[in-house]
């Protein structure tokens, strides 16, 4: 007997619940609108109707895949992060809640630094959801996007396009752990997610983490501070003066951080706590006095 939009919602559900995935009700319905291509109020309204046997079909096949341990973010090729809808791929990060402090900060400071023309430049930028985040919620701001990995920019440009922002931000090629280059030019807001998981830490990981998402993307080096001290002190002439260098960093890695930002001479240095209560961004301001601009390569 074929199932109606609600009971087969419900029969996922149940399914994701017995195997212990704790977003039951929030996967079961991104199953749901992925086979359908339906949104979420169009299937609460057709609840009483009946699915089509090939999108049960697509439908179940995906909830296989899905209680194996592959994230659903990677299965159905999207994921959502402040509010927008960004293509994914086993190329690049699972946009987190946790790193829309990242994203909201960096909003706050590319309006400060305007009005006129605001250059912000997502560092590590994976699928590029907190630079485009920042370019779609500034209407002053162009944006540079930018990833060591030419697969994680491929995602990255098509989200460009999806959210139709070429006019206003662009991909590029760079190493976070090599000094900036010069043709990127100067930046108001220079905004890092960086790999910071310890190398030695990876066997702790989540399975699903530690399984499916990127190493190149979470490995921090033995302490996990490796792309901060670099970035603090190779990324410093690229941040204007006044602007900021902001940094997501992990659990009970903020006062680390900070202290690497304060000897490469920054000021203004704060954390910011996420929903969670945990000090998830470090944020801080380049200090530059005639000394600091001849000295700074000897401080780190």
């Amino acid at each position: 007997m074929a199932s109606t939009y609600n009971n087969l919602y419900l029969d996922l559900r149940q399914q994701l619940l017995g195997g212990g995935i704790l977003m039951a009700s929030l996967e079961a319905r991104e199953i749901m609108r992925h086979v359908t291509g339906k949104d979420r109020l169009a299937i609460a309204r057709d609840y009483h109707m009946y699915v089509h046997p090939e999108e049960e079909s697509q439908a179940l096949a995906l909830l296989r895949r899905r209680l194996e341990g592959e994230p659903i973010a990677y299965i159905i090729g999207q994921w959502e992060f402040f509010g927008l809808t960004f293509e994914v791929s086993p190329d690049v990060l699972i946009p987190r809640a946790d790193t829309e402090v990242l994203a909201a900060h960096a909003i706050e400071l590319a309006k400060e630094s305007g009005p006129g023309d605001v250059r912000v430049l997502d560092l590590c930028t994976g699928c590029g959801c907190v630079g485009l985040t920042v370019a779609a919620y500034t209407t002053g701001s162009r944006v540079v996007l930018a990833d060591v990995s030419e697969p994680a920019l491929k995602v990255t440009r098509h989200n460009i396009r999806r959210h139709d922002l070429s006019a206003r931000v662009a991909a590029v090629h760079a190493d976070a752990l090599a000094p900036a280059p010069a043709n990127l030019g100067r930046f108001d807001v220079i905004v890092c997610n960086p790999p910071y998981i310890e190398s030695g830490q990876f066997s702790a990981l989540e399975g699903s983490v530690r399984r499916y998402e990127p190493h190149l993307a979470l490995d921090g080096g033995p302490d996990g501070m490796r792309f901060f001290r670099a970035v603090a002190l190779g990324w410093r002439n690229a941040v204007k003066p006044h602007g900021h260098l902001v940094f997501e960093c992990g659990q009970g890695q903020a006062p680390a951080v900070s202290e690497i930002l304060y000897r490469a001479t920054y000021g203004h240095v704060e954390t910011l706590r996420d929903a969670q209560g945990i000090e998830r961004v470090v944020v801080g301001a380049p200090v530059w006095t005639d000394d600091i601009r001849d000295g700074v390569s000897d401080i780190i």
